[in-house]
């Protein structure tokens, strides 16, 4: 939601113990979101078939059947009854200050599921940020049942303590993170770059306007960002990255294409508002990117 005033102008500092404020507010969207069905939309946007893992609420419907539409796997996201699905509430005024709130709602039950129950055993699991004790069980039981899994602790970077971020890089075989998020989990474990690549396969920092770097098996790889037509929306860029990194993973590229691939999904992503609003077929996303990489020919496999 848009207030087109201010809101320091609303606020008396002096009855702070009383405020009680209202906003008319001007205009009002509702955007799609949640980190995995975020990566998800972009992975399949390239192709690939991915499953979420989740809890939601009884007013799920609609939001499931758009998903489903895209070629987003939701039949392992499960209806909690009497419960919202998580949601996200922001106004900004015209200075861009922002006041929000987060409903938990179904997510607060997520650690009622379990990879154990899966009828399948998946080729890679990303745990992404969630209820705090289903992040540390998903990861958890990955090591447990031998499945590899992205750690992308994210938000949540916050509010775990660096025994807890270390427990889980453990036996990663991925680890994604933003270049602030990277500064926070270096602190909080007091492990160099050296050591956090000593615990997990790939290290993958998303570095904003920066591109993004890569690091495996003693080499670093850094990525560019792609040239956009107009910056829209930096919402679930990130995420879009991500989707585009694990769509070129899922064919068996290197990893600096897949970085590309991710690069360019992002880019898209940023170019709309909201994190699903992007859309592109296979055909122009070959296209575009071979403007701006060079893929040895290798993406003709998206068009097939």
């Amino acid at each position: 939601m848009t207030f087109p005033g201010l809101f320091e102008e609303q606020i008396l500092p002096e009855r702070l113990a009383s405020i009680s404020l209202s906003f008319l507010v001007d205009s009002m969207s509702k955007q799609r979101g949640g980190i995995a069905p975020n990566i998800a939309y972009s992975m399949a946007l390239l192709g690939g078939h991915p499953r979420v893992m989740a809890t939601v609420g009884e007013d799920f419907g609609e939001y499931r059947a758009w998903l489903d539409s895209k070629g987003v796997d939701t039949s392992l996201m499960t209806v909690v009854p009497g419960l919202f699905t998580a949601s996200f509430f922001a106004t900004t005024d015209r200075k861009s200050a922002q006041i929000a709130s987060f409903y938990p709602g179904a997510m607060g039950q997520a650690a009622t599921q379990s990879l154990k129950d899966l009828p399948s055993k998946p080729d890679l699991v990303v745990v992404s940020p969630n209820e705090p004790t289903a992040m540390t069980k998903f990861a958890a039981e990955a090591r447990e049942l031998g499945i590899k899994y992205l750690y992308d602790p994210s938000q949540q970077v916050l509010r775990l303590e660096g025994t807890e971020l270390a427990r889980d890089m453990e036996g990663a075989y991925f680890l994604f993170c933003n270049d602030y998020e990277y500064g926070l989990i270096s602190k909080k474990t007091g492990w160099s770059l050296d050591q956090i690549l000593e615990h997990v396969e790939v290290l993958v920092i998303t570095r904003g306007k920066d591109g993004a770097d890569l690091y495996s098996d003693g080499h670093a790889v850094h990525i560019p960002t792609v040239p956009e037509d107009e910056i829209v929306d930096p919402t679930g860029v990130g995420d879009a990255f991500r989707g585009g990194f694990l769509a070129g993973y899922n064919l068996g590229f290197d990893w600096k294409l897949c970085g590309e691939i991710g690069s360019l999904a992002a880019v898209y992503c940023l170019e709309q508002r909201g994190p699903q609003s992007h859309s592109y077929t296979r055909q122009d996303f070959v296209k575009r990117f071979r403007q701006n990489f060079d893929d040895g020919g290798k993406l003709d496999m998206l068009l097939k």
